[in-house]
């Protein structure tokens, strides 16, 4: 009788996390994964010998500040919501949107820069890898933007609030995450072109 006690009692130690939290998280060490693998594809392949020496955009500087700043204001939605500042909620939400559009422009006109200077996407690896890895982290900052209009949607709907936090924080992650990576793909790039 002991055992079968033991064995219904929960541990009430465990760890505890939201299974949308837990989701976003084995979603972004895929990503992890996924960007760990393309960097040791460039540095092997870039040891070949037959790389392409070029500028990386100017563009790349100013996008790097903007994503930074789209997390401050990121951080910001979060403070706000869990003091109950509605307006601030929304306000910084929308502010982090604007960012990441501007980031997105910015990333797509640093491709036209690329463009004008003679990198291709089909070409010389250096060029394919470079879109690809710009490319492949835009598609990842488009799908964090639709989860932020959905958010800042929810915000109108006041249904984010100090008691109601779980979809702003999986938000705030992913694109903590995704600044994260930039930044990390930026000096990558910045260190081994």
């Amino acid at each position: 009788m002991n055992v079968a006690m033991t064995l219904k009692k929960k541990p009430s130690n465990m760890l505890r996390m939201h299974p949308k939290k837990f989701a976003m998280w084995l979603f972004m060490v895929s990503v992890v994964m996924l960007f760990v693998a393309f960097t040791s594809a460039y540095v092997v392949k870039q040891s070949d010998g037959v790389w392409l020496d070029f500028e990386l955009p100017i563009l790349f500087d100013y996008t790097t500040l903007v994503i930074l700043l789209s997390s401050v204001s990121m951080h910001w939605a979060f403070i706000a919501a869990k003091k109950n500042l509605i307006k601030q909620i929304r306000l910084a939400l929308g502010v982090t949107f604007v960012l990441g559009s501007m980031f997105l422009a910015g990333q797509y006109m640093a491709w036209g820069e690329l463009v004008d200077s003679g990198v291709y996407f089909v070409g010389n690896p250096a060029g394919s890898f470079l879109y690809v890895l710009t490319g492949v982290h835009g598609l990842h900052l488009i799908s964090a933007v639709i989860f932020l209009i959905v958010v800042l949607i929810s915000a109108f709907q006041y249904k984010i609030h100090s008691k109601s936090l779980v979809q702003l924080e999986i938000c705030t992650t992913y694109w903590h995450f995704l600044g994260g990576l930039w930044l990390y793909l930026y000096l990558f790039l910045a260190l081994n072109h």
